[in-house]
């Protein structure tokens, strides 16, 4: 096989490999409920979420704080929350209807919660 067919796989296989690698598209950002007054503090740090499922009223709202020196977000499976990816701050978010809400972290998928709303 001539070395340009050969090095012409090689790169296709590589690019193809990487791609398969790269995190989903994240869906729309959904703006953070600043002057909701949350019931419960989820803390998101140390790739992880403590605590990683809150129980919460249907009309309450939940905060993340963000500390650490990692970005990270949350991103609900059903994209009916979706916070910016940074290192420090807060995200709130009300939750109007019941139901069992997961989420992750987009760069971080072994990252993962659930809201569970009564």
């Amino acid at each position: 096989m001539p070395r340009r067919a050969l090095a012409f796989i090689s790169v296709t296989v590589l690019a193809f490999a990487l791609s398969a690698c790269a995190p989903a598209s994240k869906p729309p950002l959904v703006p953070s409920a600043t002057g909701a007054d949350p019931v419960v503090t989820v803390q998101v740090v140390d790739n992880r979420y403590e605590p990683s499922e809150v129980q919460i009223e249907a009309g309450q709202a939940v905060r993340w704080v963000f500390q650490g020196v990692m970005e990270h977000d949350v991103v609900a499976e059903d994209g009916s929350f979706v916070s910016e990816l940074v290192t420090t701050g807060e995200y709130v978010h009300v939750f109007e209807e019941a139901g069992v809400f997961a989420y992750d972290c987009s760069i971080h998928p072994e990252m993962t919660g659930t809201v569970v709303v009564r």
